[in-house]
């Protein structure tokens, strides 16, 4: 039986970009979010070895250090021929000065060490999983993925992280090059395209009221 989300909510995270995702996402349900860098918390060491174990321990962490339902998101993108590089390193590739520019040229650069240039050669998607912890140690978890093509050079100056780089499939418009609501807008504004809206969309679906 999934646990319904009411009242107050951390989202635990220090990321700017996924703060403001999530928070739109939130807003629709009436859920007032306050974000982990703002209660002062720290960010947990993400020892996992899966997108769904960092996801729950960065939720577990922030449930437990405010006394309130926590949200946490683990996401990467995941590269075929790469072996599934970055995948959960891919916000660490871009090292301490958070620079995804530096993280797209390494991944760019490793494709072409191994001749990927065509489109069927540069296949990736990202992946999202969600998870909200409760005080009381409930854990529930939702995983959304989007497939798409990487492309180079990077498009658009939209998003975050590798964005500009990532060309859903179906679509001429890299997330780099989308609006919010294109990327992460929920119906009617937009699709849900993006792997943290579609694990959102499942985790609505289970746990939130839509007002």
């Amino acid at each position: 039986m999934h646990r319904q989300i009411t009242g107050r909510l951390v989202i635990a995270t220090h990321n700017k970009g996924k703060l403001v995702e999530m928070r739109e996402l939130l807003g629709l349900y009436g859920i007032e979010a306050v974000s982990a860098a703002e209660l002062n918390l720290p960010e947990p060491e993400e020892t996992g070895t899966t997108f769904a174990a960092n996801a729950r321990l960065k939720a577990e962490a922030a449930a437990q250090a405010s006394g309130l339902p926590a949200f946490a998101d683990d996401s990467g993108l995941v590269v075929d021929a790469l072996e599934g590089a970055p995948g959960i390193y891919s916000a660490r590739w871009a090292g301490e000065k958070k620079d995804f520019r530096h993280a797209m040229e390494k991944v760019e650069g490793m494709l072409r060490e191994r001749d990927a240039f065509k489109p069927e050669q540069r296949k990736a998607h990202f992946v999202s999983v969600l998870a909200v912890a409760w005080p009381d140690g409930h854990v529930e978890e939702f995983e959304g993925r989007v497939d798409g093509t990487l492309v180079w050079p990077p498009r658009g100056e939209k998003g975050f992280g590798y964005d500009p780089m990532f060309l859903p499939d179906g679509f001429a418009l890299t997330f780099g090059e989308m609006s919010r609501d294109e990327k992460h807008g929920l119906p009617p504004k937009g699709q849900g395209l993006s792997h943290r809206a579609r694990a959102f969309l499942e985790l609505a679906e289970a746990c939130l009221a839509r007002r």
